[in-house]
């Protein structure tokens, strides 16, 4: 049965309205507010008058998923659509049973994407209604009101959809029940929704975003029937999930070119792939990476030329045949794999005339690819001390522009090696900045030669651009006085930014060499937990070496210590957090990387100073899924005593 939750509401309108100035934390001195507040109660009221909390007087009482077994694997955070929902889930306690927990951690908006084709197999195309009890939590323990709405994403190709809003306006009707209908969900998919919440009283308040709960999930039919779901199910890799992209390790790309056409799969070193368009022998030159998206059980993905001047030849593949040439760089998901033009010239000639017209791929399993395209390397990069473009979320048609005045912190941070990072999503996947009122001109900056300008391109890969202040500087001048007050974004596509940061750039550096440290691990903050470092590992810290980090914080911040080095007990990569003002580590909030420059700076050179230990640590709770130390090809490790670097 059906959990029932949520407190009794009182049937009188003008308790509804007295409680409203709570709600949204008013008080009876702000006018504006508490009419505005009012309203909304009244609505809130009639309409829990209407259908009273806890009851579903046309569907069944049975919900779908109840949360009380724990399982919540077909559930994941979309980290796209809503521009780095950084969020995290569990299931909690909440007003007298189980219910999935989204814990905010960046103090963005939230944007919870459940699986109903994993949970519902074939019977997702009788899904006429998703039904869901939600609540919300702040930090101070105070009630605020907030809304969102439900995306669908169907058919073959998870069209996007936007439904009905939520919203919950009263703290009498904290949880509350919503009911959406919904259409168009075909069986052989993987068609899915996202529960976002994306107005929230308490953030304008100054109190941070709050907290959402979700319960009773209830997956009807057209006749009002529930569908029997499957709550061991994963949410897996829906078409189009972009958010959970994994880009760790990887270059972006900017003037990318698809392989039109390129998905295929073979067994274990078994190839397979097709003949090159010519747009993707013209985009086959130095500095180009190739991209391939797969799945495979080893992990390993390269690249096979069967018809080049030079013989057949696999490229990236490592050491894997035995061969010990170089490794493509894969992302730490492994099911992103790119390999240079470097690379490929290597084996093949600088001539790409003479590689052949087939391109092919294979692993050392069985496998298969979803795309492939060819790109322009560009830096991926980490922000450090990035100050919040408050506001800033807005959206527009293809060649139209909106933005809005920069305050007085995002002009004082747009100085020389900073960089705007912009959160998007656009039709084209292009994404670049206007700025209309500088005095050189109306001007777009970023844009490439989209526009025919040939100007350069903004790194942009679908969800997150970042245009630099060189970039800026060279359109609209040195003097930042002279770049106008306003900021607006531009795309050749319908377009919509959820938010824009503007912060000190560090580039990651991709390694294509990694030697696991096994270090899944956590702990709370200013707590430390590591692991041992073996012989192979500490033979790998030479100079060119990385520690890659894959983690999660509430602050978005991780850094090392050397708990055992000579120097003495040793924090690195820690920046400014404890005062030391040392180097900060480059951190996205799910990436770390830390030179080995930066620990001999603080432990010496000398590696045997070391100690052989190494733990995390962050200011707040933290955990760490995965940690290596990676080496870019011509990186020498002394593999006498230590075994081969892989």
């Amino acid at each position: 049965m059906r959990k029932v939750k949520g407190k009794v509401v009182s049937a009188a309108l003008a308790t509804a309205m007295a409680l409203s100035l709570s709600a949204c934390g008013g008080t009876a001195t702000e006018t504006t507010e508490a009419t505005e507040a009012t309203e909304a109660t009244e609505e809130a009221a009639a309409e829990e008058t209407a259908a009273p909390k806890g009851e579903l007087p046309t569907y069944s009482e049975t919900p779908s998923i109840d949360f009380e077994d724990g399982n919540f694997a077909f559930a994941a955070v979309s980290t796209s659509i809503g521009g780095s929902d950084k969020s995290t889930l569990s299931v909690e306690d909440f007003n007298g049973s189980k219910a999935l927990k989204v814990t905010n951690t960046e103090g963005g908006n939230m944007f919870l994407a459940i699986n109903v084709s994993a949970l519902l197999g074939d019977n997702v195309e009788k899904l006429a209604k998703v039904q869901y009890d939600i609540g919300t939590e702040s930090a101070d323990g105070n009630f605020y009101s907030s809304s969102g709405r439900l995306y669908t994403y169907t058919g073959q190709d998870n069209a996007e959809g936007k439904l009905d809003e939520w919203s919950v306006y009263i703290d009498t009707a904290n949880p509350k029940t919503t009911a959406v209908e919904v259409s168009d969900f075909v069986a052989g998919g993987d068609n899915y929704i996202i529960i976002s919440k994306e107005t929230d009283v308490a953030n304008d308040k100054g109190v941070g975003m709050q907290n959402m709960y979700i319960d009773n999930l209830t997956l009807l039919d057209a006749d009002g029937n529930t569908l029997e779901a499957d709550s061991s199910a994963e949410f897996g890799s829906p078409s189009g999930f972009a958010a959970g992209v994994d880009r760790s390790n990887l270059w972006s790309l900017t003037k990318v070119v698809n392989f039109e056409g390129f998905q295929t799969g073979a067994g274990e070193w078994a190839q397979d792939g097709f003949d090159m368009p010519q747009e993707i022998l013209d985009a086959l030159v130095p500095g180009a990476v190739v991209e391939i998206e797969y799945s495979s059980a080893s992990g390993n993905m390269w690249l096979v030329m069967p018809d080049s001047a030079a013989g057949w030849m696999r490229v990236g593949v490592g050491d894997a045949d035995g061969s010990g040439q170089g490794y493509a760089y894969t992302n730490a998901s492994k099911n992103i794999a790119q390999v240079t033009y470097e690379q490929l010239a290597q084996y093949l000639g600088e001539d790409v005339s003479t590689w052949g017209a087939r391109m092919q791929c294979e692993s050392d399993s069985e496998w298969s690819v979803s795309s492939v395209k060819v790109g322009m390397a560009a830096p991926s990069y980490a922000l450090k001390s990035p100050v919040t473009f408050e506001g800033f979320a807005t959206s527009a048609d293809g060649w139209a522009q909106n933005g809005f005045d920069m305050p007085q912190e995002i002009i004082d941070a747009l100085v020389p090696g900073s960089v705007v990072e912009i959160s998007y999503k656009s039709d084209t996947g292009n994404m670049w900045l206007v700025m209309p009122d500088c005095a050189k001109g109306w001007m777009r900056v970023g844009v490439g030669d989209v526009d025919g300008s040939g100007q350069g391109y903004a790194i942009a890969d679908g969800a997150k651009a970042y245009v630099t202040y060189e970039d800026l500087v060279k359109y609209c001048g040195d003097n930042v006085a002279d770049w106008g007050a306003r900021m607006q974004c531009e795309s050749d596509g319908p377009w919509e930014v959820y938010g824009v940061r503007v912060g000190q750039a560090t580039e990651f550096v991709p390694t294509n060499k990694q030697i696991d440290l096994g270090a899944a691990c956590n702990a709370d903050g200013w707590a430390q937990a590591g692991v041992d470092l073996s012989e192979e590992a500490l033979a790998a810290l030479v100079p060119g070496s990385y520690i890659n980090i894959q983690y999660t914080s509430e602050t978005g911040e991780i850094w090392v210590v050397m708990p055992d080095a000579t120097a003495g007990w040793m924090r690195v990569g820690v920046g400014d957090y404890d005062g030391s003002g040392q180097g900060y580590a480059a951190c996205n909030g799910t990436t770390c990387q830390i030179p080995y420059e930066m620990i001999a700076e603080y432990c010496g050179e000398d590696v045997s100073t070391w100690g052989t230990r190494i733990q995390f640590e962050a200011s707040t709770a933290w955990s760490v899924s995965s940690a290596s130390i990676g080496l870019k090809d011509g990186v020498v490790v002394d593999t006498a005593s230590a075994g081969d670097a892989e």
